[in-house]
């Protein structure tokens, strides 16, 4: 398999108690050209960043001693760099926990190793800050700076708040976007909690841009915790 070289140099740090889980992310990483450093504690993760801060961060929630939750808080505190939570734990509750705290996505397992790849791809784009202002996938460009958006070479108007919204989701580079965060940048901290409102929106983004709205491939649901552009399927 060759291997490109924006992920030969990427370096991943895995938190993760479960020895089996641990060796499969190393295996599945390294494969790609990952350079990948496994601890199984929060406190050995909080060890190991004191020394160095990697690319990207796989983390575990059900961790012993500090949890992994405390750990991405501790994170945040001083580094953004990307963390990928990776727990067994599916609840809305947990989800949301850990992207108000800093997490910028969350994949519940077991998981595939095809999302797992195509999540890590889409944090460390959006970190680096690669693509520039025009998004194209698939038949459908996003010019963000001209708020300008074609679908099959059609330009496709939307409303500025439909706009608004789908920067705010092209602009997460594929990770999940809570509900919370798009009503309050888009529409104001009054509107946090309608999340009525914004399905209105989404539904209305879809009908414009998805080739079949009944089954979204852009515009993704996370449910109970909000939505996602799917730039990396």
């Amino acid at each position: 398999m060759m291997v490109g070289p924006a992920e030969s140099a990427r370096r991943v740090l895995v938190v993760d108690d479960e020895p089996q889980i641990r060796r499969a992310l190393e295996s599945i990483l390294g494969v790609r050209g990952y350079q990948v450093t496994t601890v199984e504690s929060g406190e050995d993760a909080l060890l190991a960043l004191k020394s160095d801060i990697p690319d990207l961060i796989v983390l575990d929630l059900s961790l012993p001693g500090i949890s992994g939750l405390e750990v991405c808080r501790a994170v945040r505190a001083r580094s953004q760099v990307p963390i990928l939570v990776l727990s067994v734990r599916d609840t809305d509750r947990d989800k949301v926990a850990a992207l108000d705290l800093g997490a910028d996505d969350y994949l519940t397992k077991p998981f595939s190793a095809a999302e797992l790849l195509a999540r890590i791809r889409a944090l460390l784009r959006r970190s680096s800050g690669t693509g520039g202002g025009v998004v194209r996938v698939e038949e459908l460009e996003i010019d963000l700076p001209r708020r300008l958006v074609r679908a099959k070479d059609e330009e496709v108007h939307l409303t500025p708040t439909e706009f608004d919204v789908l920067a705010m989701l092209v602009e997460g580079g594929g990770a999940v976007v809570t509900s919370r965060a798009i009503l309050t940048r888009v529409w104001g901290a009054e509107w946090a909690n309608d999340v009525s409102l914004l399905r209105v929106h989404i539904s209305h983004l879809r009908k414009k841009i998805e080739p079949d709205p009944s089954v979204p491939q852009f515009i993704v649901t996370e449910p109970g915790v909000g939505f996602r552009f799917a730039a990396g399927r």
